[in-house]
């Protein structure tokens, strides 16, 4: 049976080598007689898996020897609540953040903050219906602030940020799950930063962290200790079983992308693949993209046909094809294709000559 192009936002596609390697170890890991499934995270396979895929990343994203990297249970969203929990400071009249909002995402992690103290808003393109970010000019940052959160890659209406805000000596935290390792990332501009893992790392159920050393171990009373990010650095995110199987996907999707050339060979692909497809919708006269040009992201392609009508059929006719999970998302409706990493030029240009087509036969 051929595989076919999953365009899906997450969990998304994974590199098919990186597939057949864990197909290949599934029940007999080197040789030892089991799975890594099967290994006690204490043991030294485990520890050797966990700590070769610690240094890959590091040595992907060139990360300074000051930051600690976590590998956290509970996906982006538990980090919602874990971040103001860890980041505010003083007594708890003065906990207070600042938050860029630019989509649905954003939105969620403001929510969650406001349930531990005062956010305020440094700038929103609600009104806009978050089709583009905000220039730094326009944020309204509070000096006061013990942290300043945005998210760099919205998943859901493919915003992305063209540049890096600066906050001064405030800490940036920034939520890169639909865009990290997808080109070369200056992590020393940031206190901390965090990912999902089921979009451009592996599967589901792991949440990657880089944070900075000096900004831990002034958790808020009362903070659970399994979202203290101390107790999380110091056990070597092993205070509890961490997600084994996901973390050692994880390592192999690193070692994947090393094998591509890292970062920097990464960015020219899928700078080259989101062109093509852009390109292509932009002069099509049948599809369109809502997003301001200087804020498409490179990951997530939203589109909309000329005459929604036709949404199902576009559906059903990519998936006959073999190009799966077009459809947008249920907040926002219409199409779109999530190009990560592992989703290969081919498909792009698969996707393109389908949708060429399914236009000359609807127009």
């Amino acid at each position: 049976m051929s595989r076919a192009y999953n365009f899906c936002a997450g969990p998304a596609a994974l590199p098919l080598a990186v597939l057949e390697q864990a197909r290949d170890e599934i029940t007999n890991w080197r040789g030892k007689g089991l799975s890594v499934m099967e290994m006690s995270h204490r043991g030294d396979d485990y520890q050797s898996i966990a700590i070769e895929a610690e240094q890959d990343l590091r040595d992907l994203l060139n990360v300074p020897a000051n930051y600690k990297i976590l590998f956290m249970q509970g996906g982006a969203s538990s980090q919602f609540s874990t971040i103001p929990l860890n980041f505010f400071r003083g007594a708890p009249e003065d906990y207070q953040a600042d938050y860029i909002v630019t989509g649905q995402w954003s939105s969620k992690a403001v929510k969650e903050a406001q349930r531990y103290g005062k956010v305020n808003i440094a700038a929103s393109t609600e009104g806009n219906n978050y089709s583009s970010a905000p220039s730094q000019a326009e944020l309204k940052l509070n000096p006061k602030a013990n942290y300043v959160h945005y998210t760099p890659n919205e998943t859901i209406g493919g915003v992305a940020f063209d540049y890096i805000p600066d906050t001064g000596d405030v800490p940036l935290i920034a939520d890169f799950s639909s865009s990290i390792l997808s080109e070369p990332l200056d992590v020393s501009k940031f206190g901390m930063i965090y990912a999902g893992a089921q979009k451009n790392i592996g599967p589901a159920g792991l949440c990657v962290v880089i944070v900075r050393e000096d900004l831990l171990g002034q958790a808020i009373p009362g903070t659970p200790t399994m979202m203290d990010y101390k107790v999380q650095a110091d056990n070597a995110s092993m205070y509890n079983t961490p997600p084994t199987y996901s973390w050692y996907l994880a390592g192999l999707v690193f070692k994947w992308l090393k094998q591509q050339g890292g970062l920097k060979a990464m960015a020219e692909l899928n700078q080259r693949k989101a062109k093509k497809l852009y390109s292509y919708i932009d002069n099509s006269g049948f599809y369109a993209n809502p997003v301001a040009i200087n804020n498409r992201s490179l990951m997530n392609v939203p589109f909309t046909l000329a005459d929604s009508s036709l949404d199902k059929a576009f559906l059903a006719e990519s998936e006959a094809a073999g190009l799966l999970y077009l459809a947008g998302h249920r907040s926002v409706g219409g199409m779109r294709a999530s190009i990560y990493n592992a989703v290969p030029e081919e498909a792009v240009d698969a996707l393109i000559d389908f949708m060429k087509d399914f236009a000359q036969k609807n127009s």
